[in-house]
């Protein structure tokens, strides 16, 4: 009987990446602001580099991430206000 054994790089593979928006997102939908707070909240990317990287304040990040904790993806969706005539 023969044995073979695998021989193994000596680089390890690179760590799969997050679903990420591009750095220059302008427009931001749900889906987008869902994958920037899940990264942050999962440790992908500290809150400080989301902030750097898409060009956000504190407050609109904490913000978003309010909303995401209180309902999810649905929860950053924008709701059009009512006009006033």
């Amino acid at each position: 009987m023969k044995y073979t054994t695998e021989r193994h790089s000596p680089r390890s593979p690179a760590p799969p990446q997050p679903n990420l928006p591009p750095a220059n997102t302008v427009r931001w939908v749900a889906r987008r602001k869902a994958e920037v707070v899940a990264a942050v909240l999962s440790g992908v990317l500290s809150m400080p580099e989301a902030c750097r990287r898409y060009g956000l304040s504190s407050e609109e990040f904490l913000e978003w991430e309010r909303h995401y904790k209180q309902g999810g993806q649905a929860g950053l969706k924008i709701s059009a206000k009512p006009r006033l005539h």
